[in-house]
């Protein structure tokens, strides 16, 4: 034993017990008898509180907002809480670089110290060794030694959360796929924060939102996406501004794509933001064009989510790619996958919460246009042509029903050349069960992706039938709100299906429908030219009814020019109506009929047409009619002079055309009301809100009347 002892002392060049050793130091007090060894362990090094979120490697820009959420989940002091929150966001919106920026700014808050850790690098690991690998790099990073780590998983994480319970510590954990993975690593300090970000299986997401705030990280507004582009290559956005704003918007606004670009204009020298924004304009070659050298690229970005989403997502995914659908809720999803509800509604939760969609306020699910190209690139690759055609044709049948339903619920007893007895016998009414959609507020919200579907659906032969039928229902939004270029665009497709499918009747009654947007254009002869062919195709139907709708078209538009003609048509059309039994068309003949009167010089006998007409709409509740009547007849009453009675007339029919969403004629009777109130000497208060109103209108519908609406204006301020 003493020459064990003196080995161990001849280290230290002496054999002095007492002296300096290295190695293990054993000391004793005596050797004799009974001996206690105390050995001592080597000096641990000082701990170092770490600091692992990966710096910034680039200017940032804005997230103001995303940053201020962040703030509000901080609490540092005794008895806060720990915060979780998951950020979201599109592939290549910035989750990574909004948490590092808020790490870097936030630093003092954590006097435990930052903790990183990204499950990507260990996606292959069985179930629970990638949590348990974590807990142990955390435990080494909080200055425990190796041989104190536990084994298990159950017990790293026990001694995690006793190492972490007293100060606050930030722990970032990037591309997490299960809620177990952030369970299992929740500090334990006062004021400690969690931030997650989802990269894996979307389905436990549902289960972690529970637990923790879900913190969406829009694309960069405009401003700001051109500040990081400028920052990334300032010469290129100074020589072209313009083409510079072109480039963000192609990008969508998206951090990475903009980095990308920057990247590709400052290695390639003949390379302009113009070139460049001409070639992202080609939307089938946008995503190779957001790539640099194959090491970054929005689709590699994109392609990682579609890679974690289950067999029956992904279908849904790629048939997106197909649909020009710019939001869509769970009805038209699963039209698309030709599925029930139950699982159009849980592909679409994976969907966003992998970002691939965003949510909106009305329940509907926003479509990105770079994930919508890089969709149709995956169907490209792994589905036949026949399933996206397949997929359009039910969208389309979808929203034929829907748009009929809702046009009927609107109005029933309006003519209708397309028989849909076969289509809605067994479709369920929405709009008809309580607490369902406004018809006309569903159509304003749906009408982009009718539109859509429409021009897609319009190339293919098999598909002209729904078309023209589609267009035809769907004007019913398009006469109480009228966008003026969906309208001409929407009637336009169908009147070339209807003639494509042989059906005069139908395209007659779509070309006579094309000329009311083109008259409030402008657009005359264009619109004679479609009345002629209607009046054509018409004839050749022997439909009665619409052979009297189309002359009565044929007369608004002769109004413009030669109103004898125009009370001709109208005259015709009251009689083919009333020989058909038609009592709604002959009514709002007579309707016509009167304003040609009233416009010819023959007030008085423009009363009596349209009260006889007014009287006929309010008796069949045409509460929308009767109050253009009524507004026709309080312009007749202004130009005979009753001013009174013109102002009643003119202040009811603005309100009765409000609540009956009939916009546009709103804001004729408001205008012509402040004609009256002008000229017989009432002041600018009492005119201004009528114009105000009217302008607003004017200018959301496009009408070339808002210019006239916006000089009276300027006038009353300049007054």
């Amino acid at each position: 034993m003493e020459d064990e002892l003196g080995s161990q002392g001849a280290g230290g060049g002496s054999n002095d017990l007492s002296g300096t050793v290295h190695g293990h130091s054993v000391q004793a007090g005596h050797v004799a008898g009974d001996v206690t060894l105390n050995v001592l362990p080597p000096a641990a090094h000082p701990h170092v509180t770490p600091y692992e979120v990966p710096p910034l490697s680039a200017r940032f820009f804005n997230q103001v907002d995303v940053l201020a959420r962040l703030d509000a989940l901080a609490a540092p002091g005794q008895g806060a809480p720990v915060g979780v929150a998951v950020l979201q966001g599109l592939p290549g919106v910035g989750t990574t670089a909004v948490i590092r920026r808020w790490a870097e700014l936030k630093r003092a808050w954590f006097r435990g110290g930052q903790l990183y850790h990204d499950f990507a690098a260990l996606r292959d690991r069985r179930e629970g060794a990638d949590v348990s690998e974590a807990a142990g790099q955390f435990l080494r990073s909080l200055g425990v030694d190796e041989p104190l780590i536990p084994d298990s998983l159950q017990e790293r994480a026990a001694r995690f959360r006793s190492r972490t319970a007293e100060q606050p510590l930030l722990v970032v954990l990037e591309n997490v796929s299960r809620a177990a993975q952030v369970r299992a690593l929740l500090p334990r300090g006062p004021g400690s924060v969690v931030l997650v970000t989802f990269g894996g299986d979307s389905g436990e997401l549902g289960e972690l939102s529970v637990e923790a705030q879900l913190v969406y990280v829009d694309p960069l507004d405009r401003a700001s996406a051109l500040r990081l582009l400028a920052d990334r290559c300032a010469q290129a956005v100074a020589a072209d501004p313009e083409a510079a704003a072109r480039v963000v918007e192609l990008c969508g606004r998206l951090p990475l794509a903009l980095d990308i670009v920057a990247g590709r204009l400052r290695t390639a020298r003949s390379l302009t933001l113009a070139r460049l924004a001409d070639e992202l304009a080609d939307a089938t070659h946008r995503l190779s064009g957001l790539s640099v050298g194959g090491s970054r690229s929005m689709t590699a970005a994109l392609d990682l989510a579609y890679g974690a989403l289950p067999p029956g997502t992904a279908r849904l995914y790629r048939l997106l790619g197909s649909l020009p659908l710019t939001a869509l809720d769970e009805s038209v999803a699963a039209a698309a996958a030709g599925t029930d509800l139950v699982d159009a509604r849980a592909h679409l939760r994976e969907l966003e919460a992998l970002s691939l969609l965003e949510a909106t306020d009305d329940g509907r699910h926003r479509v990105h246009d770079l994930v919508r190209l890089h969709a149709g690139e995956r169907a490209e690759r792994e589905d036949p042509p026949a399933s996206g055609r397949a997929a359009l044709a039910r969208v389309l049948d979808h929203y034929l029903r829907l748009t009929a339903l809702a046009d009927r619920a609107v109005r029933r007893d309006r003519l209708r050349v397309a028989d849909l007895t076969d289509v809605l016998r067994d479709a369920p009414d929405p709009f008809a069960a309580p607490g369902g959609p406004a018809p006309l507020t569903w159509l304003e919200a749906e009408y982009p992706n009718v539109l859509g579907v429409l021009r897609a659906a319009a190339r293919d032969p098999e598909l002209h039938v729904p078309v023209w039928q589609t267009a035809e229902a769907l004007t019913v939004l398009f006469l109480h709100h009228r966008h003026l270029g969906p309208w001409l665009e929407s009637l336009a497709l169908g009147a070339a299906a209807a003639a494509a499918a042989v059906d005069p009747a139908a395209e007659a009654r779509l070309r006579s429908l094309r000329s009311r947007p083109l008259l409030d254009l402008g657009e005359h002869a264009e619109a004679r030219a479609e009345l002629d062919a209607a009046v054509a195709c018409a004839e050749v139907s022997g439909h009665t009814v619409l052979r009297a709708s189309v002359q009565e078209f044929l007369g608004r538009c002769l109004e413009h020019h030669d109103l004898e003609a125009a009370m001709a048509a109208y005259r015709a059309s009251l009689a083919l109506n009333s020989a058909a039994g038609e009592e709604r068309g002959a009514a709002i003949a007579a309707y016509f009929l009167g304003r040609a009167e009233d416009a010819a010089g023959r007030p008085r006998a423009a009363l009596a047409t349209l009260r006889d007409a007014h009287a006929r709409l309010t008796a069949r509740a045409d509460h929308r009619m009767a109050a253009r009547a009524t507004l026709a007849l309080g312009l007749a009453h202004d130009h005979l002079g009753e001013t009174d009675d013109a102002v009643r007339a003119l202040t009811a029919a603005a309100g009765a055309l409000h609540t009956t969403e009939a916009y546009s004629y709103e804001a004729d009777a408001r205008a012509a009301l402040a004609d009256v109130l002008s000229r017989t000497g009432s002041g600018p208060d009492a005119v201004r809100p009528l114009l105000t109103r009217a302008l607003e209108v004017y200018e959301a519908y496009g009408s070339p009347r808002a210019d006239v609406v916006r000089a009276r204006l300027a006038e009353l301020g300049s007054g």
